[in-house]
């Protein structure tokens, strides 16, 4: 089970949070290229303005990928399977690395927007199967501790990302980062999405597809049993194939459903409110605002300028290190402990990163509160929300549901991110450290509406949590 998360995790999340992370640190070299390939392509010199312009198209075209992705993810696993739909989705990944590889050598920086494109739909894709092909394999007893496997392998990406944006400095640690640090290798280092694409091809097809999908979609009970015995022994599979087997009696062959087919089917009315008001609230939490403040708390406690991106490297360590410790706890303390108990206490650190920044200043301890609480919040979000929201997205819908609610989350959860983007410069401009004051409103809200509305679904399966959610949408009469 371990080494099938593994084979999944590298050429899905992985990339999702390494792409994110990896545009950061060839900004100059980028910047170069576009004035250098306007001007001879041109024979004048590339407006600052435009030069803004096309950076951001290159860094934001990701996004609208990533929502691309996720718009088809769902369609995906459903006509080729879970297995086969994140090895498809490797073509993509594989056909956008070459394309960027080739936008420097040929001088057209129109293939490094389609190429981020690409790997925007690539990450889209695999943040939309990936939890779910998991979700499906796992046992219940382990099966929140496994689903985190999403979680650890996106800060995996990031933090990957990370190290390799402070190449130049690492270079007498680590001599081979010099392959993708100077301007001449830019190439590889933008075309290097395409190893944990070949990585997945190499050791995915080695496992079976989702037993779920081959009994309740396909109707092959076989296949179904044979995949049981691969993932969880001879002598353990016969728990899991009754469990499958009362989910597709109760389903009575019912077909996979459509996205908007959800938004009318009152049997999944809350599940649907509660994906939606947790994937929201993990994208709009302030952690964006926590990362974008960490630079300026960083100095204010009186940390050298150059150590800083080893600081901002620790944030990364930090948030891998809670994701792993989130799959140890997971199936132990229960999904809604850690997930109210993580909005609760970000909560508590806006509250008190809101008045350090107001009194910076005033006393010399203060900037090392912040400090603190920077790496406070991020704990928090890491045992909280960043880890159970994909977990609990998963386990609220039964097989012919399931896949639309992801291509709903992952929508909701791209459009999040992008609207976040566009709208926190405005937001910090305008309330600047009052900004948290926003943020804590929003954490308090959903650590709310969680406690009031969401059951614990540890060790439970996905018809005993669909019956929790009845007396919700038809009413305790019902």
């Amino acid at each position: 089970l371990f080494l099938a998360v593994c084979a999944v995790g590298i050429g899905g999340t992985f990339q999702y949070g390494y792409n994110v992370s990896i545009i950061s640190a060839p900004t100059q070299h980028i910047h170069k290229f576009l004035n250098e390939t306007w001007s001879s392509r041109y024979h004048k010199e590339l407006n600052p303005d435009l030069l803004t312009f096309l950076w951001s198209v290159i860094a934001s075209i990701f996004s609208l990928g990533g929502l691309c992705g996720a718009l088809i993810g769902g369609s995906m696993a459903i006509r080729l399977g879970r297995k086969g739909a994140l090895l498809m989705n490797n073509v993509i990944a594989i056909l956008a690395s070459i394309l960027m590889g080739i936008s420097f050598p040929t001088g057209l920086f129109e293939l490094l927007i389609a190429g981020r494109f690409l790997i925007g739909i690539n990450s889209g894709i695999g943040f939309c199967v990936q939890p779910l092909y998991i979700g499906e394999f796992a046992p219940k007893h382990l099966r929140g501790g496994l689903a985190m496997g999403t979680s650890i392998f996106l800060t995996g990406g990031i933090l990957t990302g990370q190290i390799i944006g402070l190449r130049q400095e690492m270079l007498f640690f680590f001599p081979v980062l010099e392959l993708l640090g100077g301007e001449k290798h830019l190439p590889l280092l933008l075309s290097s999405s395409c190893v944990p694409a070949f990585a997945q091809l190499l050791f995915l097809p080695w496992f079976p597809e989702s037993p779920r999908y081959l009994l309740i979609d396909r109707g092959d009970e076989l296949s179904c049993a044979k995949a049981l015995k691969r993932f969880h022994g001879s002598s353990e599979y016969r728990r899991e194939m009754e469990d499958i087997q009362r989910e597709c009696f109760a389903l009575d062959g019912e077909k996979p459903k459509k996205p908007w087919q959800l938004f009318t089917d009152r049997g999944v009315r809350w599940q649907l409110i509660t994906v939606i008001v947790m994937t929201m609230g993990q994208q709009l939490s302030g952690i964006n605002a926590i990362y974008f403040y960490a630079t300026y708390v960083f100095e204010q406690a009186g940390i050298l300028a150059e150590k800083i991106p080893y600081v901002t490297l620790g944030t990364g360590i930090c948030e891998c290190l809670t994701a792993l410790s989130c799959g140890l706890l997971i199936d132990h303390v229960g999904r809604r402990c850690l997930i109210i108990g993580g909005y609760v206490l970000m909560t508590l650190w806006c509250t008190v990163l809101t008045f350090s920044l107001t009194y910076q200043e005033l006393y010399s301890w203060v900037p090392y509160l912040s400090m603190t609480c920077v790496f406070a919040f991020i704990l928090s979000f890491g045992l909280g929300p960043g880890g159970i929201t994909n977990t609990l997205t998963a386990e609220l819908f039964v097989q012919s549901s399931r896949p639309a609610a992801h291509m709903i989350a992952g929508t909701v959860s791209w459009i999040s991110f992008f609207t976040i983007g566009m709208l926190f410069p405005f937001i910090v401009n305008g309330l600047q450290q009052y900004c948290f004051v926003v943020f804590l409103l929003e954490c308090f809200f959903v650590a709310a509406f969680i406690f009031v509305i969401i059951p614990e679904t540890k060790n439970k399966s996905f018809l005993e949590i669909k019956k929790e959610f009845h007396k919700l949408n038809f009413g305790r009469n019902a």
